[in-house]
């Protein structure tokens, strides 16, 4: 692990804490004494099958990203965000399975930001549902209102 300000190798942990379901640790860099942080995960053995068939490792990171995506410039905080991917890897362990569809996986974020942000759900939508016109996009969010 490399420091995110000048790219050093080396550098020490000052705090360790739980954070749901990750270690949280604080570090410091020993070059340029810059502080960051740093989140370990328990590893998810888990295999995603794709629309096409085709199967790949879970990523958590990104899963994370694809919400971060839909969530730009929206009042969600990245603790929000960390939040939620939690608790969809926390449900995807749950089942048991070691195998996943990867519509199961998009309906969980949908099912959180419908919840969390509206238009962070018609963004993230408009891209897994793969919607093609203004009409597509209008008829989910009149779904989305209840109508």
């Amino acid at each position: 692990m490399e420091c995110p300000h000048c790219g050093h190798a080396q550098h020490k942990v000052i705090d360790t804490r739980d954070a749901s379901d990750a270690i949280r640790r604080r570090r410091q860099c020993e070059k340029c004494n810059q502080r960051f942080t740093t989140y370990e995960h328990v590893a998810a053995n888990l295999l995603v099958t794709k629309s096409d068939g085709r199967r790949e490792p879970f990523d958590r990171q990104k899963l994370q990203s694809g919400i971060q995506v839909a969530a730009a410039k929206r009042p969600i905080s990245s603790d929000t965000i960390e939040h939620v991917v939690s608790q969809i890897v926390e449900a995807l362990q749950g089942m048991g399975r070691s195998e996943v569809a990867s519509t199961v996986i998009g309906n969980m974020v949908l099912d959180h930001l419908a919840h969390l942000d509206q238009v962070a759900y018609i963004r993230f939508a408009s891209v897994y549902l793969n919607m093609n016109d203004v009409a597509e996009v209008r008829t989910e969010i009149d779904r989305l209102m209840g109508r």
